[in-house]
């Protein structure tokens, strides 16, 4: 059974790239529509993106990385490009909207975004969506933390929610 053209039209609208972070390795994910995906290396729910190529010269691509760069150099605090996660939910959709509506050196709760949202008791669902995050860093799920402000789990690893708080200046 050939399945290449089950990718075909996916991988001709999209591409990666992969860069280096102070953080670890990252893999970046855009279309013609802006950046679609952000992920740390070996972090949970990595998508499979073995079949789509490279675009080491693709605008959204190359402005993520620069504005990473920057962030990461303190000269950053907010990414201005276009944001269309590669998929989720319609709850999903909210959740992460919701994300980026959290400030540079702030922080929210899981319960916050679930009243935010209108749905004042799925703070355990808001926890499940923010962990399925496609854009990691550009919308901020690390500024998310418990209702008593103890960490929690992030997807790219407790280790790099820490380090990236401290880059924001909130210290635990």
């Amino acid at each position: 059974m050939n399945l290449s053209h089950a990718f075909a039209p996916f991988a001709s609208t999209h591409w990666q790239m992969p860069i280096h972070t102070p953080l670890g390795q990252m893999t970046l994910v855009a279309s013609q529509q802006g950046l679609c995906g952000a992920w740390f290396g070996h972090q949970k729910h990595f998508p499979h993106l073995q079949h789509l190529p490279w675009g080491p010269n693709q605008c959204w691509l190359l402005q993520a990385k620069t504005q990473l760069a920057e962030y990461f150099a303190d000269k950053r605090q907010q990414f201005e490009l276009p944001l269309t996660p590669l998929d989720g939910t319609v709850f999903q959709q909210q959740v992460w909207q919701a994300l980026a509506m959290i400030p540079f050196g702030k922080f929210a709760s899981y319960a916050d975004i679930a009243r935010f949202i209108g749905k004042p008791q799925s703070a355990r669902a808001v926890g499940m969506a923010v962990g399925r995050n496609p854009l990691g860093i550009f919308l901020p799920c690390h500024r998310v933390l418990s209702s008593s402000g103890a960490l929690t789990g992030y997807a790219g690893g407790l280790e790099r929610k820490v380090a990236l708080l401290k880059i924001e200046g909130i210290l635990l």
